[in-house]
């Protein structure tokens, strides 16, 4: 589906989702043809089919795999400082294709949509949706719609999944990583947690911190191109960056050691960690990757992330160690060390 940043959407009768909206009948229909189709850039001649069909004669005789994924989107609230759920449903489902080494190609949207939800809210999370497809240069090909009475979901819930195309030369694997590997980071550390906290509005936040929901195809293609070698990519998202380093680190059979001056924190996200309690290595992320590369390659690495607008800010943040496997080390701004877990529980629910 073409994007369109102006869509002529036709709302049903009426000023919310109802229940005959799920039905499979006409309302269903007028609310597929009139409103989702039009706001994600589709005309209403566009085929309803079951499925969609994709040519990739990119892959044939050619040696290349196909990068399947999916995720599901239920962020509270479903708009916040720098997103809204309709852009974190394409970003995060384009990055986990992307940290394998695919090129994201089509996605699927299947909503659920509570009783009651306004027309104007989901026209506004649609066109974010085909704006952030346009953005990222993939298309939304299906999709499926279904309605469940008020108070049995909230508001809005969206699921999809995407497809992308894996270069032969391409293999990027935890089971890569060696010893002496360089650990980086391409930006500020848990801006997205940050801003989820200031929109729920609970505690009163008046920092100006904006979420990093971004797509990262790009970056991670020029990471690539200046590092071959590179062993593996991660998104850091739930759990944040302590999770995926242990991740790995588990993964591998390997230790790691992070240095705490050199990950970068925005002082409004840390100054909000101070005050709740948080740690920065556990807020979640939308627009942040972590990438084990040899150290030979390190610094080609660091300069391709730094000249990309997603990596402006990137760190060499650690290195890979032989020992003690499975554990994570930060070396702390004092001096000392301490051991990083991984996510007990859940810090902020309803993240992503």
């Amino acid at each position: 589906m073409a994007a369109n940043p102006q869509p002529r959407v036709k709302r049903p009768h009426g000023d919310a989702v109802n229940l005959s909206h799920g039905s499979g009948g006409k309302a269903m229909r007028d609310l597929i043809e009139g409103l989702i189709l039009p706001a994600l850039g589709a005309s209403s001649t566009t085929p309803l089919e079951d499925q969609a069909r994709i040519d990739v004669p990119e892959i044939v005789g050619n040696g290349g795999r196909i990068a399947f994924t999916t995720d599901s989107y239920v962020v509270d609230p479903l708009s916040f400082p720098g997103g809204d759920i309709g852009t974190l449903a394409i970003n995060g489902t384009v990055n986990d294709l992307a940290v394998g080494g695919a090129r994201p190609t089509v996605l699927s949207c299947s909503l659920i949509l509570e009783e009651g939800l306004p027309f104007a809210i989901l026209e506004k999370m649609m066109c974010s949706m085909a704006r952030a497809a346009q953005a990222a240069g993939v298309r939304i090909v299906t999709g499926d719609t279904k309605v469940v009475p008020r108070g049995s979901a909230d508001k809005l819930f969206i699921n999809t999944a995407g497809i992308g195309i894996i270069p032969k030369d391409v293999n990027l694997e935890i089971a890569r990583i060696r010893p002496g590997d360089q650990l980086l980071l391409n930006g500020h550390l848990g801006d997205h947690g940050a801003a989820i906290l200031k929109a729920r509005g609970d505690l009163a936040l008046d920092a100006d911190v904006q979420s990093d929901c971004q797509p990262l195809h790009r970056i991670i293609a020029a990471l690539l191109a200046a590092a071959p070698g590179t062993r593996c990519i991660r998104d850091v998202t739930r759990g944040g960056l302590a999770t995926v380093l242990n991740e790995f680190a588990q993964g591998a059979g390997v230790g790691m050691r992070i240095v705490e001056d050199s990950i970068p924190v925005r002082p409004a996200v840390r100054g909000i960690c101070e005050v709740l309690g948080l740690d920065p290595l556990y807020l979640a992320n939308e627009g942040k990757l972590l990438a084990v590369v040899p150290a030979e390659e390190a610094g080609a690495a660091l300069e391709a992330l730094r000249a990309c607008p997603e990596g402006t800010n990137a760190e060499i943040i650690g290195e890979v160690l032989p020992n003690p496997p499975g554990r994570v080390v930060l070396s702390s701004h004092f001096g000392g060390e301490r051991i990083v877990d991984m996510l007990v529980g859940e810090q902020l629910p309803r993240i992503c």
